[in-house]
């Protein structure tokens, strides 16, 4: 008998014990779940999320990919959006990208999770609708962003009859003296085509000098207007269709220091045919009210006719100007331009206008 149950006891403990190794033997390994993206954005960070099954038995989790032919490891991290993420930075995420997932168990050996280093799992890269369209301007820029202008104006607006101070006799407010109303400009720029949701920016500087009919100025000595001022810009993108530039003008005049600003709606392509309505002011030197119309005329050729009515330079009365504006592009990044018009601010007087302008584009 005592034999017996002895033999049932040690067959019960050698059926325990083999359960416990098939038990042992069928536990499972770690493995990483991972659901990847087909495509994605090229040039822009790339994050894969994965689930770590038995992470206590993995050391850490790798996302390993090839750079310029040089393989780059990035470490898995415990992240808010999902158990582990890896990212891989936009920089080196262009032209292709393909990846492997491995994971280092607590005996340092390396084993592929997903996919494998001489069969990586590849991602179709796509340019976004914003790069496309940015990469599509460039190209028809012929990549030239950066622009430097001058240009030269010379406006005249014939004999202006002044207009008689409020305080002045009778006798001089029946003899108004006839002032020479003109003035040249000359002018530089520097133009940055980022041709995104800031199309462009840059910077206008010049010097404007002449006489007018100051409002209440008797003494002919003292008729001459001058302006010296600096006026950074930016064109924004509202649509393809619309943009909008905003102009902001510190200045000197000849009575001090002044500011002023601008804005102008372009309705059309801004390299291209457009409808432009824009205002300018600057304290005490006047205001501009103006609108154009680029119509091409040939490749890369266009004619602008421009009405502008101002009351630049300081003067007491409000012009009009009709201008004709002609620019062409001589290719090798080179252009030039040239305005000719006729102004006036009295019916029974007016005088031309011309300019010329040249612009280089790399």
């Amino acid at each position: 008998m005592v034999t017996r149950a002895l033999s049932v006891s040690f067959g019960c403990l050698l059926a325990s014990l083999l359960r416990v190794g098939a038990a042992r033997a069928e536990e499972p390994g770690p493995r990483v779940l991972h659901t990847p993206s087909s495509t994605h954005a090229e040039c822009q960070d790339l994050r894969v999320q994965a689930t770590v099954e038995h992470a206590e038995q993995v050391k850490t989790a790798w996302l390993v990919y090839l750079h310029e032919g040089e393989a780059r490891e990035v470490p898995f991290r415990r992240a808010p959006e999902g158990p582990y993420l890896a990212t891989a930075p936009g920089r080196e995420v262009c032209g292709s990208f393909a990846y492997t997932i491995e994971i280092e168990l607590l005996d340092g050996a390396r084993v592929a999770a997903f996919a494998a280093r001489d069969a990586p799992y590849q991602v179709a890269l796509y340019k976004p609708r914003e790069q496309e369209r940015e990469a599509a301007l460039a190209a028809r820029l012929s990549n030239r962003r950066a622009v430097v202008s001058t240009s030269f104006e010379y406006a005249d607006f014939g004999a202006t009859s002044a207009k008689p101070a409020p305080s002045a006799p009778p006798a001089t407010a029946s003899a108004p003296a006839s002032i020479s109303d003109r003035y040249y400009r000359v002018e530089a720029g520097y133009t940055y085509r980022m041709l995104g949701a800031v199309a462009e920016f840059g910077l206008r500087g010049g010097a404007v000098r002449g006489t007018s009919v100051v409002p209440g100025e008797t003494d002919p000595s003292k008729r001459a207007v001058g302006l010296n001022y600096g006026a950074p810009w930016v064109l924004l993108r509202a649509t393809d269709w619309l943009h909008v530039e905003a102009t902001t003008l510190t200045s000197v005049t000849e009575v001090g220091f002044s500011v002023g600003g601008g804005a102008a709606v372009m309705i059309g392509d801004p390299w291209g045919s457009k409808f432009t309505l824009g205002l300018e002011s600057v304290q005490v030197f006047g205001t501009r009210a103006y609108s154009r119309m680029d119509l091409p005329v040939g490749r890369g050729a266009y004619l602008a006719p421009i009405v502008e009515v101002t009351d630049m330079p300081h003067a007491d009365r409000t012009g009009v100007r009709l201008l004709l504006e002609g620019r062409a592009d001589l290719g090798q990044g080179y252009g030039v331009k040239a305005l000719i018009g006729y102004q006036a601010r009295d019916a029974s007087s007016g005088g031309i206008a011309g300019g010329v302008g040249m612009t280089y584009a790399f």
